[in-house]
């Protein structure tokens, strides 16, 4: 039986919420800035309520949560699901809330952990984005993917199965160096538009580089000795870091496709470091979240 869907995207500063219809498409979205760090102690259902009360009406509606709203600071925690592990073991794992505000299900999808170098890394949100790109390409079963964004991360599907992931701070180091740093002195006050040429310079050079910790002191004496314009240094460090990030994953052409999702400014950036290495890639929206959490919507039925 055909049933309302609500999709939420829960994440530590932004809430995002859509209503589904019965082929997964969009019927309606909205957006809060009321992420979980700006949620009191207690508050989730209410906040819930005010973003989407009249979706969740229905007792026969089901709500579906991925993101930092199954993190120890969020609604409830949601335990990890260990890797390799697939879009079932997703689902066998819901974490099932309560609204004093409607009878609709609501649950919250658990994020992934794997083991890497030693430690362990882990996920919220992005596991659902996965699946959801691999559905949106008609199935697919295996591939390597990248989330670009504050904290990157890397992935590795076979036979619909995520094998392991990696984190790279990328975004919150170039944060980091942009503002805080000796780099900063010779930057301007803002970004502005991407310079995609000082974009790739800085990709290339953080590949024959080395390391990040050596590449880095370029973006002030470039401008130092004027082979730079100020105006481009921010496009050239960005590209140095998302530069160290393909170095350190190793990827070259060998690897096939890769996709890349997430917004359309950071995997524009991610597109064109991996196309100035000689490496396919392909671009996937927001809509990769809400795909994945009508999967698991679908998945629920077939299995109930």
């Amino acid at each position: 039986m055909a049933r309302t869907i609500v999709a939420v995207d829960w994440g530590s500063s932004s809430l995002r919420a859509a209503l589904l219809g019965d082929d997964g498409r969009v019927i309606e979205e909205r957006q809060s800035q009321r992420g979980i760090l700006n949620v009191p102690a207690g508050a989730f259902s209410e906040v819930l309520q005010i973003t989407c009360n009249d979706w969740l009406i229905d007792p026969d509606t089901l709500c579906l949560i991925s993101g930092m709203a199954g993190s120890r600071q969020g609604w409830r925690e949601a335990p990890y699901c260990p890797c390799p592990a697939g879009f079932d073991d997703l689902v066998g794992r819901l974490a099932w809330v309560e609204a004093d505000f409607t009878r609709a299900r609501i649950a919250i999808v658990p994020g992934m952990s794997c083991e890497r170098d030693g430690a362990p890394d882990v996920m919220r949100g992005e596991e659902v984005q996965i699946f959801g790109a691999l559905s949106l390409l008609g199935g697919a079963q295996q591939g390597r993917l990248v989330l670009p964004g504050t904290h990157s991360k890397w992935a590795r599907v076979e036979s619909g199965r995520l094998l392991a992931f990696s984190t790279f701070m990328t975004g919150e180091f170039y944060a980091l160096l942009r503002t805080y740093s000796i780099l900063s002195r010779t930057m301007p006050a803002e970004d502005g538009p991407l310079d995609t040429e000082a974009f790739t310079r800085g990709v290339a050079q953080a590949t024959t580089s080395g390391s990040i910790l050596g590449s880095a002191f370029s973006s002030r004496t470039l401008a130092l000795f004027h082979r730079m314009r100020e105006e481009a240094l921010p496009s050239y460090l960005s590209g140095l870091l998302i530069g160290e990030e393909l170095r350190a994953q190793g990827v070259d052409a060998a690897d096939g496709m890769i996709t890349v999702i997430g917004s359309q400014a950071l995997t524009l950036r991610y597109e064109l470091a991996l196309l100035s290495r000689g490496i396919p890639a392909r671009r996937i929206g927001g809509e990769a979240t809400w795909r994945g959490l009508w999967q698991v919507a679908q998945r629920m039925e077939q299995v109930q």
